[in-house]
């Protein structure tokens, strides 16, 4: 199943705040096992990409986790995890990688898949990815559209345009519209030819920078120079911008003809929040509880929802999709509706002093 000449690049950053306390800055939720598989998330993504790509991984994250990244990734090579010095958002890690792969392999075809979703059906995931390959051999930028199964306001979306000549199942992109409204969102849904935008990339190293350098001519160049000499790191990577590629790139270059989009039909979750945690571990919001953890240590009495227990019994009476995490130093009680709003306990944790806590 390995598709020549390409290489998984592996974007292990941010903090998960919506998943806070189970997710911190030091232990973000990508290093951790949310579905009790004994697997991180970091951990599946590499299995569901080795078989396409063998040893050929770059991963990238941000200095304070590579020892965790590389102990949970041992089989990986020393200059297989680049180390950010500062978070500089996406486009920065994925085009230094780009930059790289441009000097280490000139028919490289790379991938950018990040290290926090969880996808199901192994073997739709290889034959989407092999597709989206040999179009971006063609000098495409292309994005895998996943087929929306309900109208969701919490995903961003791409508009299919015409189909792409030569390559089954594979469009160009009219627009990417940015996360819609309920209603708007079941329009596109009615429409069909919306599909949610998972930030899955895949392109030539050297396409992805010179589009870059279409928009942001310096910071492509100044990725390129890092790139050959890394000793400019720490000096060059503060004064990248920060910004994501969906919008550095992506955006600027579907207007402008570029982008072509696969269709994907394996399932896919982006854990944003308690209540997708919740759906993906079975909590159905009939009367179902959710456990991630030890389920001997969880009493339910009609409640439903999700229960993370840390060590002690946890007893929930009469409550519906109530969200309970328990760690050593916070205690977490929402309800599903709410999960959204955790990220605003995290951000003002600081605020009265309990930054560590973050």
């Amino acid at each position: 199943m390995s598709i020549e000449h390409f290489w998984a690049v592996i974007p292990a950053g941010g903090a998960g705040t919506r998943l806070w306390p189970l997710s911190r800055r030091t232990s973000p939720k990508f290093l951790r096992d949310l579905r009790g598989s004994g697997r991180s998330l970091l951990q599946e993504t590499y299995d569901r990409l080795v078989p396409l790509v063998d040893d050929r991984f770059l991963v990238v994250t941000g200095a304070a986790h590579e020892v965790a990244v590389r102990g949970q990734l041992a089989d990986l090579g020393p200059g297989a995890v680049l180390a950010e010095p500062s978070p500089r958002d996406s486009m920065a890690a994925i085009g230094l990688a780009a930059a790289l792969l441009e000097l280490a392999d000139p028919d490289a075809v790379m991938g950018s898949f990040a290290a926090d979703h969880v996808i199901e059906g192994s073997d739709v995931f290889a034959t989407t990815v092999a597709a989206a390959v040999e179009v971006a051999r063609d000098g495409w930028l292309v994005t895998l559209g996943i087929e929306p199964t309900h109208p969701s306001s919490a995903f961003g979306y791409v508009r299919a345009g015409d189909p792409l000549a030569g390559h089954a199942g594979a469009s160009q992109v009219a627009a990417f519209v940015e996360k819609p409204s309920a209603e708007v969102a079941e329009g596109y849904l009615a429409d069909g030819g919306y599909r949610w935008n998972a930030g899955m990339f895949v392109v030539r190293p050297g396409v992805l920078l010179d589009l870059l350098a279409t928009w942001h001519p310096d910071f492509a160049a100044t990725l390129r120079r890092i790139a050959a000499d890394a000793t400019l790191l720490d000096e060059l990577w503060p004064t990248l911008p920060k910004i994501a590629l969906d919008h550095a790139v992506a955006e600027p270059a579907a207007d402008a003809g570029r982008v072509a989009t696969v269709a994907a039909g394996f399932d896919w979750e982006d854990i944003g929040d308690f209540d997708s945690l919740a759906a993906l571990l079975g909590a159905d919001g009939e009367g179902t509880m959710a456990v991630l953890g030890d389920a001997s240590l969880v009493r339910a009495i009609d409640a439903s929802g999700l229960v993370v227990p840390d060590g002690r019994t946890i007893a929930v009476v009469g409550l519906d999709d109530v969200v309970v995490v328990d760690t050593p130093d916070a205690l977490l009680i929402t309800t599903r509706s709410r999960a959204q709003d955790v990220k605003a306990v995290v951000a003002a944790l600081p605020e009265s002093g309990h930054d560590g806590l973050t």
